[in-house]
């Protein structure tokens, strides 16, 4: 069995083909096709048996005994999540087998990697009966070579997917948000010479704002093919240079009157490697996001960080995954008057990335450690560390992103203290150019989390007037940190049924939500320190944490949205908020 290869970068700009489409699968509660009777897992033997589903083995005459058939079961759309799209399936949790049937010509001399952009929770992955390697990890990329498993005619990619929830995964059993199970990202075929870039970095460099600095790594460098060149037509920029033994090129590229990335100019710039003859594009922008004490700056400038949190949900309450997604969020949060959006509670779709750099908003990019995750549990950490590094990599060149979060509400104590110390550690040995952060929680409204002293930006989330505290005495509530460093509410809010109404003093109407809005603007305007709010949320999305009948049904209604795109009476206190901030 081959581990996943190292991470291959900018995949929407490759020589790509699309395994996504029509799938069909087959669930699988027992693990029938997985295990023997007896319990031998059955891709652990030299010669599967007839049963072991990633054979896809089809019965050879009409006497034989074979107890399940791919082509025969229903079908599915990938990317796509079994939650939402097959109705016996809402609730469910456990195995499905996936199965893709395609052909391919591979060119001589070509190399050809599976590139998944991610499945929940748990993936077997199999290529013509071959296994490819195991990953877990909901919310991040893998990709695994199969240049010797492909072949012209009728190959056959068996994928089996675990949702099922541990307490010593990332994120661990208990979370408020929808455990969609499935395929839920892009699957897809790349095709590459036997020498290509894998990855690169190319950003500003920290501390000086003219200087492009950066990395590009070749895999399976040959001696006589190691010239690499970096073009960035606008800037004049036509960088040549070799790559070392290990196929490394460091470099620093002087810059002259670049036009730097912004909410208001959201400016990328045509970059193209050239290695071997073989051009990759991008489009970058180059931008300085750093601190100063307690104020964040943009390219040398203090900003205010006027955001929203969001999660990863399509307009029927399924996994978003398509660019039209990515836009109906973003759209909504521009109207918001957002410049900021935090992408909770997991590294999100890449497409909604990519769209953020276009529109000129920045980004919190978070990993699942979440609440209670086994902070003492060498894997667990290991595991966080993992999802963290493939989100550096995936994204680390996108402009939009600011913001690398470590966590999300965890309780303290010195072990989780040490875990995500370590994961900041982590982060900057990989970008040191972005701002780290978590969403603490505080009490008797004194920040002084000791995590605070490793976090470029200390955010917290408080719910004042729903879990807790007196909503009329909001503005009399003084704020103290330890830190002199820029604070940011990472959440506040209320929940509200859209449509339903009453008095101000009524949980559960737009007028309780509206004036919670009010009452915690005016507190949180007292904060010191503050830098930034992302409300929560956009959007009302499901969990099956939230059962009120009648009111919840099965979603979380803080949405400053309903998840039919009706916006609360609260959507307007907010707007209307972040419009006085923008004249600041």
């Amino acid at each position: 069995m081959a581990s996943a290869q190292n991470l291959i970068s900018n995949v929407p700009n490759r020589n790509t083909t699309s395994l996504n489409g029509v799938w069909n699968y087959i669930i699988d509660p027992y693990q029938t096709g997985f295990y023997s009777f007896h319990l031998d897992q059955y891709d652990k033997s030299e010669k599967p048996a007839k049963g072991a589903f990633f054979t896809n083995y089809h019965a050879q005459n009409k006497q034989e005994l074979v107890e399940y058939d791919f082509d025969k079961s229903p079908t599915i759309n990938i990317p796509g999540d079994w939650n939402s799209q097959v109705t016996e399936l809402k609730y469910y949790e456990g195995n499905v087998w996936f199965k893709k049937s395609f052909d391919y010509n591979l060119g001589a001399k070509k190399r050809l990697f599976l590139y998944l952009g991610a499945i929940n929770y748990k993936a077997d992955v199999y290529l013509n009966g071959k296994k490819l390697g195991t990953h877990e990890g909901g919310f991040t990329p893998f990709n695994y070579e199969v240049t010797s498993v492909i072949q012209p005619k009728d190959n056959y990619l068996v994928i089996k997917v675990d949702n099922t929830r541990h307490k010593e995964d990332v994120p661990t059993v208990n979370t408020d948000w929808w455990n969609y199970g499935g395929i839920t990202r892009d699957v897809t075929l790349i095709e590459e010479e036997a020498s290509f870039v894998e990855d690169y970095t190319i950003q500003l460099k920290k501390g000086n704002s003219n200087v492009i600095s950066g990395f590009i790594k070749i895999n399976n460098l040959q001696a006589s093919q190691n010239n690499v060149s970096i073009s960035i037509p606008e800037l004049k920029i036509n960088f040549k240079e070799k790559a070392n033994a290990q196929g490394i090129l460091n470099f620093e590229i002087p810059a002259k009157k670049i036009s730097y990335w912004s909410p208001e100019n959201p400016k990328l710039y045509d970059v193209t490697i050239d290695f071997n003859g073989q051009k990759l594009k991008d489009q970058i922008g180059f931008r300085t996001i750093e601190t100063k004490e307690d104020k964040i700056l943009l390219n040398g400038k203090p900003i205010f960080l006027r955001g929203i949190s969001i999660h990863e949900e399509n307009a029927k309450g399924g996994r978003a995954n398509s660019p039209e997604d990515a836009l109906r969020l973003l759209n909504w949060a521009k109207e918001l008057g957002c410049n900021y959006v935090r992408l909770a509670h997991y590294p999100h779709n890449e497409n909604i990335i990519r769209e953020a750099d276009k529109m000129g908003i920045m980004v919190w990019e978070e990993i699942p450690v979440y609440w209670t995750v086994e902070f003492t549990n060498k894997n667990t950490y290991q595991n966080a560390e993992d999802q963290l590094t493939a989100s550096i990599i995936r994204d680390k060149n996108r402009a939009s992103i600011i913001i690398w979060s470590m966590a999300n509400e965890t309780p303290i104590s010195d072990a989780r203290n040490t875990f995500i110390k370590n994961l900041a550690s982590h982060t900057r040995s990989l970008d040191n150019t972005r701002l780290i952060s978590a969403a603490l929680l505080t009490k008797k409204e004194t920040i002084d989390d000791p995590i605070g002293e490793v976090l470029d930006v200390v955010a917290f989330n408080q719910y004042l007037g729903w879990y807790g505290g007196n909503l009329e005495d909001a503005e009399k509530i003084v704020w103290k940190s330890k830190y002199n460093k820029p604070i940011v509410v990472s959440e506040f809010g209320g929940d509200a049924k859209a449509g339903l109404h009453g008095e101000k003093n009524e949980r559960w109407t737009e007028e309780y939500q509206e004036y919670l809005y009010i009452q915690n603007l005016k507190m949180i305007e007292k904060i010191p320190h503050l830098s930034g709010t992302s409300p929560w949320i956009l959007v009302d999305f499901r969990s099956p944490k939230r059962l009120l009948p009648g009111i919840q049904d099965g979603y979380n209604r803080k949405g400053l949205i309903s998840n039919d795109g009706e916006k609360k009476k609260a959507f307007y206190i907010m707007q209307n908020w972040y419009a006085k901030k923008k004249k600041e």
